[in-house]
């Protein structure tokens, strides 16, 4: 298989139309033909079923996607290490999830930029899981995670510990005496998917089975906005929201009768890789 079949196969994936993928990767409808039976025949499985106007992804297909996603994924990355050797000759990969951006990683991104012009830095948010993958895969060096790895080669630090507070507009507080767990359920609640976290499986159990939230988005910043217009509630790290607290834009709710668990950012990387070159500036003497 080559990257032009990877990126044809991914491409009709998503506009699951012959036709319509040949016209806008501006080749003919034959050549996509030949690209995805070039990949089946060497897969030895088919990668869609087809129908009249439409195809669909097998269920070969679907498992098919994901590591063609990363396949080009890994490719890209290798040509930006090699291009970065060039220029810079201290190059760091960096995944956090974005909770832990803001108050733990960037704080160290600007002292390791400011101290040197021969730093290259690439940051990737996203979910723990998917970073952990890319850290598995090669394309990370490092992931801040809100879930441990557990696994030989790997070492897992506890990098940060921080409180779950649940804030809402300066204001805009109901329950100025504090909440109780019951009255949870009741509030229009804007929901952060913090993954398998304890944080996070505990959030949800305080919530009805199948309940509607107001608001249920996965990035943490995103939630920021609509907290500060005054549209909801939310369980969020103190250190994230530590400067909105301080400047009166949100305020803390008291909880009565329960307590929120601590969230834990856990710094994950290659047994043999040195961290410190990117928390401390501690470089050897070859690299100055």
């Amino acid at each position: 298989m080559n990257t032009e079949e990877l990126k044809t196969f991914i491409f009709l994936s998503k506009v699951k139309n012959f036709t319509l993928a040949a016209e806008q990767l501006y080749i003919a409808q034959s050549t996509v033909t030949n690209r995805i039976g070039e990949l089946e025949k060497e897969l030895g499985k088919r990668l869609f079923t087809r129908g009249s106007k439409t195809v669909k992804l097998t269920e070969a297909g679907e498992i098919f996607l994901r590591y063609a996603e990363r396949i080009l994924e890994l490719q890209s990355t290798s040509i930006e290490e090699m291009n970065a050797l060039s220029s810079h000759s201290r190059k760091f990969s960096i995944g956090a999830i974005n909770a832990s951006y803001e108050s733990c990683v960037k704080p160290l991104v600007d002292e390791c930029l400011k101290n040197n012009s021969i730093t290259s830095i690439k940051v990737m948010l996203g979910h723990s899981l998917d970073l952990i993958q890319n850290l598995q895969d090669n394309m990370l060096d490092m992931v801040f995670s809100a879930i441990p790895l557990k696994r030989m080669g790997f070492k897992c630090d506890v990098f940060d510990v921080d409180r779950v507070v649940l804030v809402c507009k300066k204001g805009a507080n109901e329950y100025p005496k504090g909440i109780t767990k019951s009255q949870l359920a009741k509030i229009p609640y804007l929901m952060c998917d913090f993954t398998l976290s304890e944080a996070g499986v505990f959030i949800r159990s305080l919530f009805p089975k199948n309940h509607i939230f107001r608001l249920d988005v996965d990035n943490s910043s995103k939630l920021l906005p609509y907290l500060e217009n005054g549209l909801g509630y939310s369980f969020l790290p103190y250190k994230f929201v530590k400067d909105k607290l301080d400047a009166g834009i949100l305020e803390e709710i008291t909880l009565n009768d329960f307590k929120a668990p601590n969230v834990t950012t856990y710094l994950l990387y290659r047994q043999d890789y040195n961290v410190d070159r990117f928390l401390k500036n501690q470089f050897d003497e070859d690299e100055e």
